[in-house]
């Protein structure tokens, strides 16, 4: 290795330099190089419409993937949920270091917890995820909320909350740890009310796949479990043929017996944006130790959700 600087390729949003700075900072310590980071615009941050509208699968990640292959930048660091499901051979994705809290959050005016909001409380969000599950769990509580479609960064969304437009907004604890405004959340949903997207909370750390010192430096920041863990999620997402922006929420979580991992436990979802109609399942198993098992635990779940109907509930299918 030389002594080269890196170029990190990153999106432009406070919370995407944030994460990419800190990756920079790991990366740094592991390579003896300087990391300097390269912003770059994306499709999903210039366009207005929602982004269940643009068909959210890999809006984010195309430019900086472009950037990559191009020569322009060494690796990037994306958002794991921003990542479509298939993975272009020229490219790895070299580490996914540990995961951060991967639950979503409420903030609300008046400091509320979800379920203590007023009747007819306006909640934004631009996720049909989101709107699904927490539709569902109005319905079944006898609570009474409307859920609004937003866009735009963390700013602009506690915005609506601040000047009285909506009552809560909600959005992915991890961003908010990771922009350090985690004190502003007002409540954790529980993943038992809402799952989270596949991948939620983990970053992922691409560069070319012919580049192997760069790819072997990388890796040195890679989690086995928390790879493991997303490995089954987005393999379920892929199975169901659904985009980053579909209804899907999905959650592996590692079981240890003491200081051994013995078990995983994948949870998914699947709903129409009105929470009317919803499939909802689980499995447990031995801890995969492969890729492929991992694969395997996120294709079976699918098959089964697939079979109970959840096709028909996820709105245009990603091709």
């Amino acid at each position: 290795m030389t002594d080269k600087t890196l170029r990190l390729g990153t999106r432009r949003s406070r919370l995407a330099m944030a994460q990419s700075g800190q990756v920079a900072e790991a990366v740094s310590q592991v390579t003896g190089r300087p990391v300097e980071l390269v912003e770059i615009t994306t499709y999903g941050d210039t366009s207005r419409e929602q982004l269940a509208q643009i068909g959210g699968t890999g809006v984010f990640v195309t430019a900086l993937r472009d950037a990559l292959l191009k020569g322009e930048v060494d690796f990037a660091v994306h958002s794991l949920k921003d990542l479509p499901t298939t993975q272009p051979d020229d490219l790895v994705v070299a580490a996914v270091p540990v995961r951060e809290d991967p639950r979503d959050v409420i903030v609300a005016r008046d400091a509320l917890k979800f379920t203590d909001l007023p009747s007819g409380a306006r909640i934004g969000t631009g996720s049909p995820r989101r709107m699904a599950q927490l539709n569902a769990y109005a319905r079944s509580h006898g609570l009474d909320i409307v859920t609004v479609p937003i866009r735009g960064n963390v700013d602009t969304r506690i915005g609506f909350v601040r000047s009285g437009e909506l009552d809560a907004v909600v959005l992915a604890a991890a961003g908010l740890n990771r922009i350090g405004r985690g004190d502003e959340v007002t409540d954790f949903l529980s993943v038992d009310t809402v799952l989270p997207a596949p991948g939620q909370g983990a970053l992922a750390i691409e560069c070319a796949a012919g580049n192997a010192d760069l790819v072997a430096a990388l890796a040195e920041l890679d989690d086995p479990f928390t790879r493991i863990a997303v490995t089954a999620e987005r393999s379920l997402l892929a199975a169901l043929e659904a985009g980053c922006s579909a209804p899907v929420g999905a959650l592996a979580d590692l079981l240890a017996d003491g200081q051994i991992v013995k078990e995983m436990r994948l949870r998914a979802v699947v709903g129409t944006t009105d929470g009317t109609r919803m499939v909802q399942l689980s499995t447990t198993g031995p801890a995969p130790e492969t890729h492929d098992g991992a694969m395997a635990l996120g294709r079976e779940l699918a098959a089964e959700m697939l079979a109970q109907g959840a096709a028909g509930l996820m709105g245009e299918r990603a091709h």
